[in-house]
């Protein structure tokens, strides 16, 4: 590890898959199932979204019996999330190849929508390599021996602003190669393609660069290459048009650097799988290809769909080409992969979190580089301790670093967690509870105050703007335990409810409607602030923190 000394700060750690796994051979615990949503039916049939969850951006491999696939993480740390699964339907997320987001000091404070952009995962010289942009500053390389193993620190290999959605690769003749698109926020032009020749390493780029494809006329915002060859071709599979309203482009040629022939090979058609594009390609071992990909859906993120995929003339079909013009268009369910012949159990990524174990569970992230002082995990207790932090120029959530967020599991849950807060009795205002964070937020929560703790329900509009929150005392309460609760339906619809005894909930009378963040979906999560300076914090115990079904 390049920065052996940041690993004391991280509270989270691919350490934890190793731990779980081997926690669940002895104890022969299941696996987890959500409550909220599995996409295997259980008859050899799935349904998509195969991850209803926003791991937007998805990139996807296959090492002998095992798929990878990692997703964009923007500002979130830790970041660069691994997903594994052994039949492109039943996912667990295993780790994150990214500890600590550098520049260090800048990402130790929200960026919002910055960070890491789309990558792209491959497994080379038997090892795994990850290529992530970062529009700010460029494009990244780290590797690992071992998918859950130490990943090495990032090394900026292409520096530069706007370099976005690069993705390797390496020739039959020993040559490297590697595809990017370009920001029009950063660098002043999009819509184009460029690919730059490697070093057989890959870890330096050896020229300015080639464009390849100009997608303004036909295919604007042409961004998210992904670099394959198969029969003698050079594939590149891009989306274009929007991540809402887009297709899926697939160019090909004969020489690396073109000229590519062009062909839409997937669009929404007749489903309501809306702008279906980005993703990647992958072969099972009985030879069948399948393409996961993403959907924008706006509060709730970008969603993982896998889509059957063959291959017709040397071109790509994705999905269902039910007129046989050489187009598909998105399957909501259909037959699960052959990977041999075998059937696994069903797997989710996990949700909940009891707090009984040495590490957070790893659906959780901070919003931004975490520090060692923001949070104690205590096994013997089963709770995890959040201590209060400033919030940045007593502004809001938005720009406050220690909140502790996972993605939105599904389009209805509910979410509860239970709390016992511990203000400091020197200050006033320190504040702790459960949120849906996006562009707007609301929490409920306990806040205290000189004559005792009162419960809060606040809401903040375009937070971004550094608004202040519109806060409404609900009631005193009478001791420092409460059960905060959130309910979210169709349409993002949220209401918030509490109960003193875990039993009796009562409602907030306001509907909050979930919004998108910067590039991202809606998260949920859990925070302990304060807007004043002394020599120590408060904290909150969590007990636990569980999603379940509406009831």
């Amino acid at each position: 590890m390049k920065y052996p000394f940041l690993l004391a700060l991280l509270l989270i750690s691919n350490a934890s898959f190793a731990q779980q796994k081997s926690a669940r051979k002895e104890k022969s615990i299941p696996a987890y199932i959500s409550k909220v949503w599995v996409s295997d039916q259980g008859n050899g049939t799935y349904k998509n979204p195969v991850l209803n969850a926003d791991y937007s951006d998805p990139d996807a491999i296959r090492v002998g019996d095992d798929f990878y696939l990692v997703s964009s993480s923007f500002e979130n740390v830790p970041g660069l999330p691994i997903l594994h699964s052994k039949d492109l339907v039943n996912w667990e997320l295993i780790g994150h190849a990214l500890k600590r987001q550098p520049p260090f000091e800048h990402f130790a404070k929200p960026q919002h929508g910055n960070g890491v952009w789309a990558p792209a995962i491959r497994y080379h010289n038997n090892e795994f390599y990850i290529y992530y942009p970062d529009p700010d500053f460029g494009i990244y390389l780290i590797k690992a021996k071992n998918i859950t193993g130490e990943w090495s620190g990032p090394e900026l290999i292409l520096p530069g602003k706007g370099l976005i959605d690069p993705c390797p690769f390496w020739d039959e003749n020993g040559k490297a190669y590697l595809i990017h698109g370009w920001a029009g926020s950063r660098a002043g032009i999009k819509s184009i393609l460029t690919v730059n020749e490697m070093n057989a390493a890959g870890n330096k780029v050896l020229d300015e660069g080639v464009i390849v494809y100009d997608g303004h006329e036909a295919d604007p915002t042409v961004e998210g290459p992904k670099f394959y060859k198969r029969n003698g071709y050079y594939y590149i599979f891009a989306p274009a048009g929007g991540v809402s309203t887009g297709w899926q482009l697939v160019l090909r040629s004969k020489n690396v650097y073109g000229p590519y022939e062009r062909k839409v090979v997937m669009d929404q058609g007749k489903s309501t799988v809306n702008g279906p594009h980005q993703g990647a390609w992958v072969t099972t071992q009985t030879g069948e290809d399948w393409f996961l990909h993403f959907q924008d859906k706006e509060a709730y993120g970008r969603v993982v769909h896998l889509q059957p995929m063959k291959w017709v003339n040397n071109w790509p079909v994705i999905g269902l080409d039910n007129d046989g013009d050489g187009k598909g268009e998105p399957v909501l369910s259909y037959k699960k992969p052959n990977v041999g012949g075998k059937n696994y159990p069903i797997q989710t990524p996990v949700e909940s979190d009891e707090f009984d174990g040495n590490t957070l569970g790893l659906q959780w992230q901070w919003m931004a580089n975490p520090k060692g002082t923001w949070a104690f995990l205590q096994p013997a207790k089963g709770i995890l301790s959040i201590y209060s932090d400033i919030i940045p120029d007593s502004a809001n959530l938005w720009n406050t670093p220690n909140v502790l967020l996972q993605k939105l599991p599904a389009d209805e849950f509910m979410a509860t967690t239970k709390l016992t807060f511990h203000p400091n009795a020197k200050l006033e205002n320190e504040k702790t509870g459960l949120t849906i964070m996006g562009l707007s937020y609301a929490d409920l929560a306990v806040k205290s105050k000189k004559d005792g703790l009162y419960l809060v329900y606040s809401v903040c509009k375009n937070a971004g703007k550094g608004n202040a929150e519109q806060e409404k005392t609900i009631e005193k309460l009478s001791a420092n335990t409460v059960f905060i609760r959130v309910k979210l339906v169709k349409g993002g619809k949220c209401t918030f409810s509490y109960s003193l005894d875990g039993q009796k909930f009562t409602e907030i009378n306001e509907v909050f409607q979930a919004e998108a963040g910067q590039w991202t979906g809606a998260k949920i999560g859990i925070f302990c602030t304060r807007d004043s300076q002394t020599n120590d914090s408060g904290y909150a115990d969590f007990d636990w923190f569980r999603i379940e079904a509406v009831k």
